[in-house]
């Protein structure tokens, strides 16, 4: 095994603040697709925000690889052994490209039994069949963008991913709005714009991806490389990425319950639903990209051994994502009646919307525990127990507490629900790292990395 002297730097800002860069850029494209989309019509709202919400399931796919991979690659940078590092990156091309035509499949032959299952009005269904197939062809390219840069980002090459996607979205978003509005008598093609100016862009993003991996890390994937996946180096990654993405496959199925139950409450409260959880993901942001920074230095601190400062880490991360998302989240409530007349004069929707961003204040609060923790789990090797422990809360407080609380209170019931799930689900891994639970699994991964041994 050749080993490298890679030296670990827990710097958590470093590699945090460019990942708040690109998961501002990333949910700006999607706040302005439903913004344009929500100019045409509100039904053209309500197909946006589902097919999205369709697609954050089927990414769970995708979460397999990016969380493995990241943790897998991040351990192994921190242990020093590069050369393996880069054939688990090689590697995950030929498993994203499979993983990428699976989604694809799914959304040309299956997109109609999904809507049927999301109980989406009638007047949906045209616009949204058609634009999930549109969507298909760029999947494959999804999938390889990801992985990629998430090994950009094990590198600590942070700043690198965020230049890429940059160019990427931006490229997406300068695209999308004359295809979807038009150009001077041309009338655009609505949302369907908005799906070829996605496929454009992930093209320039791969193209950016395999330009850094050659001068950043001399990484030169091979023609076999984008289909051929050794068994030997997927396992490791599949061990720890298959558990983390379970946890969110169940959480999705409880988050589709309850998205069933909007459904059921009409075409407003399907365009409400989707114009406050754009307006959350600009809350949740520092949040997030504390807890990808987070698994990310872990890995590598657990890696060569520094089992402290990995504790204290993981400990400011809660602090940190505590303040900001609870004062922003605050901002929020308080600033409704304007953000939301960025996507309709409807007061009703307005009034409706506020309501749902004030309970969000408590919301927030109990979702960094949920973006934090658990990677810096998963880091550190305890890899069951987000997924075992979060189950019953994901299947019963978010699945069945939002069909029955939004039967009998309509959105705020539904959002209590979510509140009740990530304080739940918040608590108990919280307990988990409070008690050191973590501790023995880090310590056999970093045996197993000294033997030069799969963890």
């Amino acid at each position: 095994m050749q080993q490298t002297t890679i030296p670990v730097r827990p710097s958590l800002n470093k590699v945090a603040v460019p990942i708040v860069g690109e998961f501002i850029l990333g949910m700006s494209v999607a706040l302005a697709g439903l913004y344009l989309a929500s100019h045409t019509s509100d039904a053209a709202a309500g197909s946006f925000g589902l097919v999205q919400q369709v697609l954050e399931t089927l990414f769970v796919v995708f979460r397999v690889l990016a969380i493995g991979l990241g943790v897998v690659v991040t351990q192994r940078l921190g242990s020093g052994d590069l050369e393996q590092a880069h054939r688990i990156a090689r590697m995950a091309l030929g498993a994203s490209s499979w993983a990428g035509v699976g989604v694809a499949l799914w959304l040309l032959f299956g997109g109609t039994l999904t809507l049927d299952v999301l109980n989406a009005p009638d007047e949906l269904w045209p616009m949204a069949t058609l634009y999930m197939l549109l969507l298909a062809p760029s999947m494959t390219l999804e999938a390889c963008n990801l992985s990629m840069a998430a090994v950009l980002r094990a590198h600590l090459h942070a700043r690198e991913s965020l230049l890429i996607m940059v160019a990427m979205h931006g490229s997406h978003l300068l695209l999308a709005v004359p295809l979807m509005r038009g150009w001077g008598d041309w009338g655009g093609l609505g949302l369907n714009g908005y799906a070829l100016a996605w496929f454009v862009s992930r093209c320039l993003g791969l193209a950016l991806h395999l330009w850094m991996w050659r001068s950043r890390m001399q990484i030169r994937p091979q023609a076999r490389d984008w289909w051929q996946v050794p068994r030997d180096l997927l396992w490791p990654v599949l061990r720890i990425g298959l558990p983390g993405a379970a946890s969110e496959m169940v959480y999705r199925i409880g988050f589709m319950v309850s998205l069933s139950a909007v459904a059921r409450l009409g075409v407003a409260a399907l365009a409400t639903h989707s114009y406050v959880l754009q307006t959350l993901k600009y809350v949740l942001i520092i949040s997030m990209a504390i807890g990808w920074a987070c698994e990310i230095m872990v890995g590598r601190l657990v890696g060569s051994g520094s089992l402290r400062a990995a504790d204290a880490m993981v400990r400011k991360g809660v602090r940190n994502g505590m303040l900001a998302s609870g004062c922003i989240a605050l901002l929020a409530a308080l600033a409704a009646p304007w953000l939301m007349r960025i996507f309709t004069r409807d007061p009703v929707i307005i009034a409706a919307a506020q309501t749902l961003l004030w309970i969000s204040v408590l919301l927030e609060i109990g979702r960094v525990l949920n973006l934090v923790v658990p990677g810096a789990l998963r880091a550190s090797g305890d890899i069951h127990f987000p997924l075992l422990s979060g189950i019953p809360s994901q299947l019963l407080v978010l699945g069945l507490g939002s069909y029955l609380l939004g039967r009998s209170f309509g959105l705020p019931g539904i959002w209590l629900a979510y509140v009740a799930d990530e304080c739940v689900r918040g608590g108990l891994m919280w307990w988990r790292w409070r008690r050191h639970g973590w501790l023995p699994y880090a310590r056999n991964t970093l045996r197993a990395l000294r033997q030069g041994n799969r963890p």
